[in-house]
């Protein structure tokens, strides 16, 4: 199963949204997933893929984003624990897009 088809599932079964919505290009909040919604996904996505995610706030507007952020990340952590030190390191603090106040709906 692809992490596409992983994150569909998810969406579907703790969102309830409609499958034929979840295109890669669907944006998350006009499928009511708010800011709020999409951190609780990033905390599934957590448990689901076996990952850990930076404390660093990305932003993540579409599925398709998500699937992205998703497979970098398990890409990263996972050739990190193949390399025997099994210590899972961060990933780089440049390769997530930052949010900035405005657009994040919070105050800077």
């Amino acid at each position: 199963m692809t992490t596409y088809e992983r994150l569909k599932q998810i969406l579907v079964s703790e969102y309830q949204l409609a499958p034929e919505k979840l295109t890669p290009d669907a944006r998350l909040e006009e499928l009511g997933v708010d800011s709020l919604g999409v951190m609780e996904l990033l905390f599934q996505v957590e448990d689901e893929f076996g990952i850990r995610l930076p404390s660093d706030q990305v932003e993540l507007p579409t599925i398709g984003d998500v699937v992205d952020y998703i497979d970098r990340l398990v890409a990263e952590q996972h050739a990190d624990t193949a390399s025997g030190s099994g210590i899972v390191q961060r990933p780089a603090r440049s390769a997530p897009q930052k949010t900035t106040g405005a657009s994040s709906g919070r105050a800077a």
